[in-house]
């Protein structure tokens, strides 16, 4: 930063007080009227990396504040990941299906795909019936309805249907219109650069 008088510092440091001072004023009438409490959906997609991070991240803020998770992986299954080899380690707290075979140019069998993703899905089922879930992750659901392996309008029937407190959280690329549409909160995350595409692998801790 430039040199500053202490005159111009002190100036300075006022105009952005005085910004503050409003920008406070905006935000706390925001919060005031922001006064509902009520289950949302929360949908995360686009190409870049963090759908699944992101909600994974929010199983622990759940499980902080005492909440019970369940988790249904749909497409993953066929490798354990680090999100659910820690999980695993709250069995109490988190119920954790990883329902798939991997992915869809790995498995090259649409009508074995449709089957485990309509197994997942009835579990799913379970846990937006059940008001003792706090938290629901359908983790890349949104492939599982980008192919056509469930149908959309009744996930999102289902999803309506769920207790009136319960969260989920939906990932995966490619959300359909008809979800982001009933969805509280959507995401995209946007592939800037990725290490991938400089020939670094996947790694765990990272990527898995």
């Amino acid at each position: 930063m430039t040199d500053l008088t202490p005159e111009q510092t002190a100036a300075l440091n006022e105009r952005h007080r005085v910004r503050m001072e409003r920008k406070k004023a905006i935000i706390d009438a925001k919060i005031a009227a922001a006064d509902k409490k009520i289950g949302i959906i929360i949908v995360n997609t686009g190409n870049g990396k963090g759908k699944s991070s992101s909600a994974f991240g929010m199983v622990g803020r759940a499980l902080g504040h005492g909440m019970k998770v369940g988790v249904v992986q749909f497409i993953k299954g066929a490798m354990s990941t680090g999100d659910e080899m820690f999980l695993r380690r709250f069995p109490d707290d988190v119920s954790f299906h990883a329902m798939g075979e991997g992915y869809t140019w790995e498995t090259q069998n649409r009508e074995r795909d449709v089957v485990k993703a309509e197994a997942a899905w009835e579990q799913a089922r379970r846990f937006l019936s059940d008001p003792v879930y706090g938290l629901v992750v359908l983790d890349e659901l949104n492939i599982a309805l980008k192919y056509r392996y469930l149908d959309v309008h009744t996930v999102i029937a289902d999803l309506l249907d769920r207790p009136e407190m319960q969260h989920v959280v939906v990932t995966g690329r490619g959300a359909p219109p008809e979800l982001i549409a009933v969805a509280d909160t959507v995401s995209e995350m946007t592939d800037v650069k990725h290490a991938f595409r400089a020939g670094i692998g996947a790694q765990a801790g990272t990527e898995w």
